[in-house]
């Protein structure tokens, strides 16, 4: 397959995942979830169950492409350096499992609110206490993986900075990422308001500006001078 058919097909899988995370990662979350008003949440989830299936669809799509989106990046890059090419798609691939595990819990919520058997064996209480516990572990895992979404970056924004035909801009902003998606991890677990210091959204920043930018580039514009520099 011609390089430039392969970076488009990266820049495509790269646009399945920014547009399905945006949609699941933020869309949905902002519609239905109150995190200081459990029945809140739950009137909102009942009401809007098919938006609420959409959003699990949504994630296994995701990660569904992002299993394909790091092969595709290593047939591109692996000529600026193998071993680097190597270890970025080791540590996307090790968020899969994770992600798809974390699921499992919103497939939980949809049985407690959707199945008419299930749900008339718990009280409301109950079921308020279990939907909640179940969107904490989906976050719960989230948390985790998200080592895993801020690691890979790091290789991949080194290999973005070296590749000859991706802007050096790009790399910076990865490897940046990369460094943000630990200190938010970090930050969230050592301070109990970390979140409310609006510091999170300031560090998140750059890798969305470089994954973003990363994607639209292979799509639109590819490997037009057809080669990558070999530094290895």
């Amino acid at each position: 397959m011609q390089r430039k058919t392969l970076t488009h097909l990266a820049g495509l899988s790269y646009f399945i995942v920014v547009l399905t995370g945006v949609f699941s990662l933020m869309y949905v979350p902002n519609e239905l979830i109150n995190n200081l008003a459990p029945t809140i949440t739950i009137d909102n989830i009942r009401k809007n169950l098919f938006l609420f299936r959409l959003d699990i669809v949504a994630n296994i799509l995701c990660y569904l492409a992002f299993m394909v989106l790091p092969l595709l990046l290593y047939q591109v890059l692996k000529p600026v350096h193998k071993i680097m090419a190597q270890a970025m798609v080791l540590l996307a691939l090790m968020s899969i499992p994770i992600s798809l595990m974390s699921i499992t819990h919103k497939l939980d919520i949809l049985d407690l609110l959707s199945d008419p058997v299930l749900s008339g064996l718990i009280n409301e209480t109950s079921l308020t206490a279990q939907v909640f516990f179940h969107l904490k572990q989906f976050n719960n895992g989230i948390n985790i993986v998200s080592i895993f979404w801020g690691s890979w970056l790091f290789p991949f924004g080194l290999l973005v900075y070296k590749s000859g035909f991706l802007p050096k801009s790009l790399g910076i902003l990865l490897i940046a990422g990369s460094i943000g998606y630990m200190i938010n991890l970090f930050g969230g677990i050592l301070l109990v308001n970390y979140y409310e210091l609006g510091l999170s959204s300031y560090f998140s920043l750059p890798a969305s500006i470089g994954e973003i930018g990363t994607c639209f580039w292979l799509l639109i514009m590819g490997d037009r001078k057809g080669f990558v520099t070999n530094q290895k």
